[in-house]
């Protein structure tokens, strides 16, 4: 948790992984996600097969250099967390991969625990087995985390 998915036009491989690596970034400094706690589903559109759309809705002015990022996790991040997180995905998307901070449009959607199976057929989340193994191992590491981060459940 959480599942990133990035839909780009014409990014390129490099641009593509430079934007994944910006929203995971993003992500473990200020929701405090785990560093190996990466699901992402990039995709390249080459404006043919498969393209994307837009306007300037509320005056924002995005052109084909646009990227959409659709992020789903579990809910209880505070809408202070939740800013934090959308400026600093639109800032480390410009850092690494030169996406003009106008064309990152993110989105958040939030579910519950009951809704993630990472493998398995298990609701791991919901699984007591995984939570107390996910505490010790991040004990093991060192890993105090902040009030916000959920562990990570280990299989």
């Amino acid at each position: 948790m959480p599942f990133v998915r990035i839909d780009t036009l014409r990014a390129g491989p490099e641009r593509l992984a430079a934007l994944g690596r910006a929203v995971h970034d993003a992500l473990t400094e200020t929701i405090g996600i785990p560093p190996d706690d990466r699901f992402q589903v990039l995709t390249d559109h080459d404006g043919t097969s498969g393209t994307l759309r837009h306007d300037d809705y509320l005056g924002v002015h995005r052109d084909d250099g646009i990227a959409y990022v659709a992020i789903t996790l579990r809910s209880g991040r505070t809408p202070t967390q939740k800013q934090a997180l959308h400026r600093r995905i639109a800032e480390l998307a410009h850092a690494y991969a030169g996406t003009e901070p106008r064309n990152v449009f993110v989105v958040l959607t939030e579910n519950e625990s009951a809704d993630w199976s990472l493998g398995e057929g298990v609701a791991q989340y919901l699984d007591q087995r995984y939570q107390v193994a996910s505490v010790k191992s991040l004990r093991s590491r060192g890993a105090g985390g902040t009030s916000r981060t959920r562990p990570r459940p280990r299989a």
